[in-house]
């Protein structure tokens, strides 16, 4: 089974890059993150024509996650049960037998922010969240943009980072948490080359100088952990392609 994970910044902007990358790679399910749209305008059909289905929890202008697969969904559950967030984050699905969980984590903009402090509440939810669907399903799979660098190797200069949001202790430990839950990082299942990311801002030539963070993950229970042969990031999708403007995020894609 392929799952795959990708933030696409919008995409109303980016349709026709995700399409073209359904068509190359093929994954059984691919998570999609920032989709800033409503579920009812999410474009079903296009999706449709080249083999996918879409399980959506949309919103306008901001947030917004789906999940694409080849075969219908099942038990959708949207946004984090009995917390109350009016942003759409959250979406969860069965897939064949595998439990697919699609995440859009909370920036948290700045450790002194209002929003930082609702990271850290959104993220003790979805602790308690993950827990739950871990005990209920043998197969987990948890994708998504969780804007958390767990490891000073996931940034490309944790001196300049060090207690900044996505790299603060409080937030790491956070993503200790879901890996005390028995969850693995998939990514680090496999020998990877240094300074490898799966995000780049869009200013100061960050992609080409390579100045970017692994914020995009994928963590699997153990027994997919046992049929995991590799973890990728497609470092080619995050290219300008003519005027055709890419994400900031490029996809991360496992084989279990």
């Amino acid at each position: 089974m392929k799952l795959a994970t990708w933030n696409v910044n919008s995409l109303n902007v980016r349709l026709s890059r995700v399409r073209e990358w359904l068509i190359a790679h093929q994954p059984d399910a691919l998570c999609l993150q920032e989709l800033k749209m409503e579920t009812h305008k999410f474009p079903h059909d296009v999706f449709a024509e080249v083999g996918y289905t879409a399980a959506v929890h949309g919103q306008k202008t901001y947030n917004g996650v789906a999940i694409l697969s080849k075969i219908p969904a099942a038990q959708i559950q949207l946004a984090i049960p009995g917390y109350d967030d009016p942003q759409a984050r959250v979406i969860a699905a069965t897939i064949g037998d595998t439990r697919v969980i699609s995440l859009y984590v909370v920036n948290g903009q700045s450790v002194a922010s209002e929003k930082y402090e609702y990271k850290l509440q959104w993220l003790k939810a979805c602790t308690q969240f993950l827990k739950e669907e871990f005990a209920a399903h043998p197969k987990v799979a948890v994708l998504g943009d969780f804007n958390i660098a767990p490891e000073d190797a996931d940034v490309h200069d944790p001196a300049l980072w060090e207690g900044q949001v996505l790299c603060t202790d409080e937030e790491r430990a956070y993503f200790d948490r879901w890996l005390n839950l028995g969850l693995k990082d998939a990514f680090r299942l496999f020998d990877q080359p240094p300074k490898t990311f799966s995000w780049w801002d869009y200013r100061m030539l960050a992609f080409p100088k390579n100045l970017g963070m692994r914020i995009d993950h994928i963590l699997l229970s153990p027994a997919l952990v046992a049929s995991c042969t590799s973890c990728v990031i497609d470092r080619e999708e995050r290219k300008v392609r003519g005027d055709d403007k890419p994400s900031d995020h490029a996809p991360v894609v496992a084989i279990v």
